[in-house]
């Protein structure tokens, strides 16, 4: 790999004005790919760090994502460290170079289904658990003498919210998985209700 060219970086010392054509629309793109990464719960650094070295044909440094971006090398560090624990940025070698470089993993699928994986199924699968466990609790409030009726209607919500979490754990792992959705079986479990 070659060293990146100069003339890709914007110089903290340029003026915005002064900045390649491209420059000013690399930076439109990385605010709304940080906003839609701020939104879906990361931070928008990350989108718009991400958005840069996606855009970039070389790799890049610290420094120079920090001057394209307006950020200081620690906030740029501590994003790329995030952005590497989810895969979506790695360290490049570049010869010659001791500063380390990072690229970008390009394939924004194998992205999506990493946190599909990580975060959303977990979050179901916690949801559930929490679910069972409350509807065990109230078993064994009704065996004790609880509100029977009280206690059979908090169990047949509990019996839909374990229903709906079970149809987003199939419809997550099929849509990871590259299957048809069918969003019908969503109706299927507000019968319960």
């Amino acid at each position: 790999m070659t060293r990146p060219a100069r003339s890709m970086i914007a110089p903290s010392s340029e003026s915005p004005d002064s900045a390649p054509a491209w420059w000013h629309v690399e930076l439109e793109v990385a605010e709304a790919v940080g906003a839609l990464m701020e939104f879906w719960g990361f931070k928008r650094q990350m989108g718009r760090l991400w958005t840069v070295l996606f855009l970039s044909p070389d790799p890049l440094d610290v420094n120079a994502l920090g001057e394209r971006l307006q950020m200081s090398p620690s906030a740029v560090s501590l994003s790329l460290a995030e952005l590497q624990k989810w895969g979506a940025v790695r360290k490049t070698w570049v010869t010659g170079e001791r500063r380390d470089f990072f690229s970008v993993e390009p394939r924004v699928w194998r992205l999506v289904r990493r946190v599909l994986e990580r975060r959303e199924l977990v979050l179901i699968r916690d949801a559930s658990e929490a679910f069972a466990a409350a509807d065990g609790a109230l078993k064994e409030l009704r065996a004790t003498g609880g509100d029977r009726s009280a206690i059979a209607f908090k169990r047949r919500r509990l019996a839909y919210l374990r229903a709906l979490a079970s149809v987003g754990d199939r419809m997550v792992r099929a849509f990871v998985a590259g299957k048809t959705v069918d969003p019908s079986e969503l109706s299927t479990a507000e019968e319960q209700v």
